[in-house]
């Protein structure tokens, strides 16, 4: 069985793109500058107020894989006998490529994919017109497909959920938050044009997933 992780960093869109309208909708239950900071950090968590600026791949059994992300230039590709590629290119483009790579793997591997990356996935295609090949909410209790780690881990609900950092730590694994970027930097690193750091940030997420994956393989899926 082929078999890839996935996992996506995203940005929220300016407030300022947004017409009066829709700002008077996502403002609606703010009440104080406190909720409004909040309501905008929370553009970056729905595909309808932001952008995918990265997806990442990574093989769990040979540790290849390729990150595809955002950038105002072109990147040369990184040589064939590295283990991991990082390409460069629009928000279409880099969907694009994805939809082209996805299909090549029977089982897609992610943590939390469910309720974010598949289905942030699968409407900025459709809002971008970038035509999915294959569909990423399968049938949610058949982990052969698309193994969700944060359902396994929690037994689809049974269990509290906690995030990959907390994880990660239980389980021994390097977090990839250790090195000072979380999820909270990426619009620091846009506006500083800091893309690679955004990739590389991105790696560790895959390498850290592939890692939880094998613990739940070996001592969790009999």
């Amino acid at each position: 069985m082929s078999r890839v992780v996935l996992d996506i960093e995203t940005l929220g869109e300016p407030l300022e793109s947004f017409d009066e309208t829709r700002q008077k909708y996502l403002f609606k239950f703010s009440e104080t500058e406190a909720d409004r900071a909040e309501a905008i950090q929370k553009l970056s968590l729905y595909p309808t107020t932001a952008q995918v600026i990265a997806i990442g791949m990574l093989n769990p059994e040979t540790s290849r894989g390729k990150v595809l992300f955002q950038s105002d230039e072109a990147l040369k590709e990184t040589p064939e006998d590295e283990l991991i590629q990082f390409k460069s290119g629009s928000e279409k483009e880099i969907l694009e490529e994805f939809w082209m790579d996805i299909g090549h793997y029977d089982q897609f591997i992610t943590f939390n994919g469910r309720a974010f990356d598949c289905p942030f996935l699968m409407l900025r295609s459709a809002i971008l017109q970038v035509q999915p090949t294959r569909n990423l909410m399968p049938y949610r209790y058949d982990a052969s497909i698309h193994c969700d780690l944060l359902e396994q881990f929690t037994f689809y609900g049974a269990l509290r959920k906690f995030n990959l950092d907390f994880y990660c730590k239980s389980f021994q694994i390097e977090s990839p938050k250790s090195h000072g970027i979380s999820g909270l930097d990426m619009k620091q690193l846009t506006d500083e044009k800091r893309f690679r750091e955004i990739a590389e940030y991105n790696l560790r997420d895959l390498q850290a997933t592939a890692e939880l994956f094998r613990r739940w393989e070996t001592y969790l899926n009999i």
